[in-house]
């Protein structure tokens, strides 16, 4: 079995100048780990779906960096080429998935931290120094933030959504638990939350087509957590929800636009859309680091485009073909969900509601 936190999944296994990574295209039937040495292995972990989940593919990028400036042979340059050096790197590392703004948010972070340093250092050791420290201290605030995301998400949804029901019934899509996180999870950390309160009835988890990271990754995490759980196809969710079964729809984020327009795994808008006309209560759960103010709204979030083979062939591209030759595919890996159809985003320091119809003041909360 994989190495635990809490007895939860760890996608990302760090000491200092060492790295593996999990490798999530072989679960849940594999549980292998690849080392990860450098920027170039970070930058295919993350492209090839190794790691994925937005906080955990900036961590991942961040620590790929850090492992590599820590095994360098040879620190003797100058502080600028230190400098140059680590922001051509981040750079690189932010062109791997372009639609999760906690990446390039990352990297901008790192860079000024680069900055600040090179400003009062006297030799260019001390700037890769700093930027492993900054590195290693975005590892530790994810897990400390995810579990403040679950506290919140699970007191809110209980106490000021459904008035203290004994028993609630949660869907999620995709995947966003310890393995697509530092070590708890966003939507599946506020599950997890309500599964420890002894209030959850049971969790649904989407197979999320055609990836399936529901499938093979929230199932092996619940059934690992000894989480009450059933597993649906995507298609399933209607049904679920017009039989009364569900009284929640918790999910991720890869990116927030200022107005609360919400990029998640292709599927959500569709979850988003069910849940408003069955009358139940649609959550986005993710980090503050998941919010761009800098779009206006979801229009302008820059949708990534997928491998036709995930399609075409089964186990989402690593399987046998199952479609026939020749046949175009369009393959989105996200979709915008309008802030219109969100009922609150759970965030590390709390739940961005709305004023009556006046939709999400996320520039007052942030």
């Amino acid at each position: 079995m994989a190495p635990a936190t809490d007895n939860t999944l760890q996608a990302i296994c760090y000491n200092r100048g060492s790295l593996q990574l999990l490798d999530q295209r072989k679960l849940p039937l594999e549980t292998i780990y690849l080392e990860i040495r450098d920027a170039t292995d970070g930058w295919h972990a993350i492209k090839d779906m190794v790691v994925r989940g937005a906080p955990a593919i900036a961590i991942a990028a961040a620590l790929s960096l850090a492992v590599e400036v820590f095994n360098l042979d040879g620190l003797d340059g100058t502080i600028n080429d230190s400098v140059s050096y680590l922001i051509m790197k981040l750079d690189y590392l932010v062109s791997s998935r372009p639609t999760a703004v906690n990446l390039s948010d990352a990297a901008t972070k790192l860079k000024e931290v680069i900055s600040n340093t090179a400003a009062t250092a006297t030799e260019g050791k001390s700037v890769f120094q700093a930027y492993i420290d900054a590195a290693e201290m975005m590892l530790e605030d994810d897990v400390t933030s995810n579990k403040a995301i679950g506290s919140f998400g699970a007191s809110f949804i209980l106490h000021q959504q459904l008035n203290n029901p004994k028993k609630l019934s949660v869907l999620t899509h995709c995947n966003t638990g310890s393995l697509a996180t530092a070590g708890f999870g966003t939507a599946l950390g506020v599950i997890r939350a309500l599964h420890a309160e002894g209030v959850l009835e049971r969790a649904y988890c989407t197979e999320t087509r055609p990836f399936n990271q529901g499938s093979r990754l929230t199932a092996f995490e619940l059934v690992h957590e000894k989480i009450p759980a059933t597993l649906i196809v995507d298609s399933a969710a209607a049904a679920l929800m017009q039989a009364g079964r569900v009284n929640a729809v918790v999910v991720g984020a890869d990116r927030v636009a200022a107005n609360g327009d919400t990029a998640n795994k292709i599927g959500t808008y569709s979850l988003a859309l069910i849940a408003k006309h069955h009358n139940v209560p649609f959550f986005v759960a993710a980090p503050l680091t998941s919010i761009d103010l800098s779009l206006s709204s979801g229009k302008e979030i820059e949708i990534e485009e997928r491998s036709p083979k995930e399609v075409l062939n089964s186990r989402g591209g690593l399987g046998e073909q199952v479609a026939a030759s020749g046949i175009s595919v369009w393959n989105p890996a996200f979709d915008v969900t309008p802030a219109n159809l969100i009922s609150g985003i759970i965030t590390e320091k709390g739940v961005i509601t709305k004023a009556g119809d006046d939709g999400f003041d996320i520039l007052g909360f942030h």
